[in-house]
């Protein structure tokens, strides 16, 4: 009978496995130019894991300068990224397969982050 329970027990307790195309790291890189011979380069990055969970971060010429944790869900594939930090506005963005490197879109169709 322990044996039986020990098996249901642990059947229960997978964790499904999630392969959605967004898992991974997506960035945004912005380079301008301070007074013509300095440059200041702003990269952003959002991190993408398995259980609906990610991390952005924010560097200027390579120092982090903000991050926090965002949650994410898909619905027809529009993907919802809600942060955990109210400094940041949440953004609904679409995964653009067919461009290389692969894109998230706004719905205007600007690039909001590229596949790294």
């Amino acid at each position: 009978m322990s044996i039986i329970g020990i098996i249901a027990v642990s059947n229960c307790s997978r964790i499904p496995e999630n392969n959605d195309p967004i898992l991974g790291i997506w960035a945004r890189v912005e380079t301008s130019n301070i007074d013509g011979k300095n440059t200041d380069t702003t990269r952003e990055e959002w991190i993408f894991n398995d259980v609906y969970l990610g991390r952005y971060q924010s560097y200027s010429n390579s120092k982090l300068v903000f991050y926090t944790d965002f949650k994410w869900s898909v619905d027809n594939g529009t993907y919802t990224i809600i942060y955990g930090d109210p400094q940041v506005t949440d953004v609904s963005v679409n995964l653009m397969k067919a461009q290389d490197p692969e894109i998230l879109a706004l719905g205007n169709g600007s690039v909001f982050a590229t596949r790294e």
